[in-house]
């Protein structure tokens, strides 16, 4: 768990405000299924696949995989620089993001996409700690850093969290 007691209040007012936003059909399968921002983090450590959505200048949607990294209460995953997602990011940064395990679990989080690294320009103030993140994770020589890929944080303005079993869900991570 890398997140501060403030990220993790942040994480929580997300959660519940998300939640009592959302419509009645959404609170009456979440409401008795759902984690708290503390047991969130817990599961989602090291890479998760996230099915990424962006859209088109037609306004057309599309969906792709990511590498996806819970990190400070926020997904952050990279593409290639030359990436049609990357592309659609650039003119349009709104995103959405599901993260699935099964029936087990659901993360489901819209959000608007800030750069970390961008090729022209100064990269996020913590994008030296998150690189190293990355580095480490990924190897040291997996790509030139600066030039073959872009990695975003999502911003998230919504999300919410589905687990039927949270005992089932912890004791995995914990192992």
């Amino acid at each position: 768990m890398r997140e501060t007691p403030e990220e993790l209040k942040e994480l929580q007012d997300l959660l519940e405000a998300s939640l009592s936003s959302s419509t009645s059909h959404l609170r009456s399968i979440v409401t008795e299924n759902t984690l708290t921002a503390e047991q969130v983090t817990r599961v989602l450590t090291g890479m998760c696949t996230l099915a990424l959505s962006t859209v088109t200048a037609k306004g057309e949607p599309r969906i792709s995989g990511v590498d996806g990294h819970f990190l400070h209460g926020k997904w952050c995953f990279g593409t290639a620089r030359d990436a049609a997602k990357a592309r659609h990011l650039a003119a349009r940064p709104a995103a959405s993001a599901a993260h699935m395990r099964g029936e087990d679990l659901g993360v489901f989080t819209h959000g608007t996409v800030e750069i970390l690294n961008p090729q022209h320009g100064e990269p996020a103030a913590d994008w030296p700690y998150l690189r190293a993140y990355f580095k480490d994770f990924y190897g040291d020589d997996s790509f030139d850093w600066d030039n073959d890929v872009v990695y975003y944080r999502l911003h998230p303005h919504w999300m919410t969290v589905y687990a039927p079993d949270v005992d089932k869900l912890t004791a995995v991570s914990r192992s």
